[in-house]
């Protein structure tokens, strides 16, 4: 079979069955186009993309800029590797690290990538800078995390699907109860913690929001015990929960794209998904001089990171993000979102709670975590336009691209309380 004849949907799904990992459970749908907030399958039947590539696309699909951006310097150069200088780094550096606050930035692929990046750069820091003893140094994360699948990041893990099995793990990982401000108080009592690695917002969890306080709080609290803030915002960051970054969402500036001095400014940013807008793997670990300088020839390294393709397509998305106001459209349209959907718990005893911030929200449905009622919801939203996936069983997760207009969102929202009202167990 030609790599360029059509295929159907179903001789898709079964070459993906017989020559892949079975590594995922995607929902029975094979998208060939995208374009803005819509994907087409296979057959040329458009959806409303609820998804975004778990926050990649937030930039939405094949933006012209975003590709505008990644066809011209594929033409020019996209690889050198880190032996030499190329021409688009030290430009995407200057730009990121301004974008964002801080003097340095080191560039990796993938999400998974930037948090071993930014565990490893915490212990070093421990270790030279803070003086914890050789190979002592510990990392305080929270129950129920996703930072990804390596085998240091699901040390960190509580999913026994994520764990069983890959062991032995990478010691020096302590676990804490997440949003339990007491919890990191008495973790930090340990003079050997480097670092607190935390979601602003726990996505793979269920769209889990801590209290308004718990951030700032764990923030504050790290900073009085010389421990390092690690704010893994890969999913959060870049304007997906309304502001630029979750981790300053109790910032009071009336700009919500700001890079200024919020309530919260981590002292490891970990950044990845719509860093690029989709189209192409770019992460970052942002830090200033003290903790970076700590980093040196040899230590650490990626033969793709910071790759001129990658560096063109980074800036484009991100002034993608400035320029047509995501941020602020985010913001605008959770509101009336979340408003929506409050009233469809108040009156239906299938959804028992609404949950999020900005364009990143979830429904919880009033079921087992066993049981397949998210699942045949979503199911049953695919077949009216829409396209969700559930995550830990009884939950939905809600993050359309957020290039999303008004009108566009109240269809969606007419499809997913249509589709709730007739929806039978």
């Amino acid at each position: 079979m030609s790599v360029l004849e059509r295929i159907t949907s179903k001789d898709a799904i079964a070459l993906e069955e017989k020559h892949g990992a079975q590594n995922y459970h995607p929902l029975p749908v094979v998208l060939s186009r995208g374009e803005g907030v819509y994907v087409w399958d296979v057959e040329g039947k458009r959806y409303y993309d609820f998804l975004s590539a778990y926050s990649a696309v937030n930039q939405g699909h094949c933006h012209p800029k975003i590709i505008g951006a990644l066809q011209s310097q594929a033409e020019t150069l996209t690889l050198t590797s880190r032996a030499f200088y190329n021409d688009m780094l030290g430009r995407y550096e200057k730009y990121i690290t301004e974008y964002f606050g801080f003097d340095k930035v080191l560039p990796m692929n993938t999400g998974a990538e930037a948090v071993e990046t930014a565990i490893k750069l915490a212990r070093k820091w421990g270790y030279e800078k803070k003086g914890i003893p050789s190979n002592q140094a510990k990392i305080v994360v929270c129950q129920n995390n996703f930072h990804g699948r390596t085998i240091t990041i699901i040390s960190a893990s509580n999913d026994p699907v994520a764990t069983e099995n890959f062991g032995p793990f990478t010691p020096g990982i302590i676990s804490i109860r997440y949003n339990d401000i007491d919890a990191l108080r008495e973790a930090l009592t340990d003079e050997h913690v480097a670092a607190f690695l935390v979601e602003p917002i726990q996505g793979e969890a269920g769209v889990y929001t801590p209290d308004d306080n718990y951030i700032k709080e764990a923030f504050e609290l790290c900073r009085s015990k010389n421990v390092l803030f690690i704010a893994d915002e890969v999913q959060t960051g870049i304007a997906r929960t309304g502001r630029l970054l979750a981790s300053c969402g109790n910032c009071s500036c009336p700009d919500k794209n700001c890079s200024g001095t919020p309530d919260v400014k981590p002292d490891i940013l970990i950044l990845g998904k719509a860093i690029s807008g989709g189209v192409f793997p770019v992460s970052a670990v942002l830090a200033n001089d003290p903790i970076m300088e700590v980093i040196r020839p040899g230590n650490h390294g990626s033969t793709f990171g910071g790759n001129p393709l990658a560096c063109a397509v980074a800036m484009a998305a991100l002034e993608v993000v400035k320029e047509e106001h995501l941020a602020e459209n985010a913001d605008r349209l959770g509101r009336l979102f979340r408003d929506e959907m409050q009233k469809l718990v108040a009156k239906s005893s299938l959804v028992r709670l609404v949950r999020g911030k900005g364009l990143l929200n979830a429904i919880v449905i009033n079921d087992s975590e066993d049981s397949s009622t998210a699942w045949d919801i979503c199911m049953a939203l695919k077949e009216n336009g829409l396209l969700a996936k559930p995550t830990h069983g009884n939950i939905i997760r809600f993050a359309p691209p957020l290039v999303m207009t008004e009108e566009q969102l109240l269809d969606c929202i007419s499809i997913i309380v249509k589709t709730l009202g007739e929806f039978k167990k």
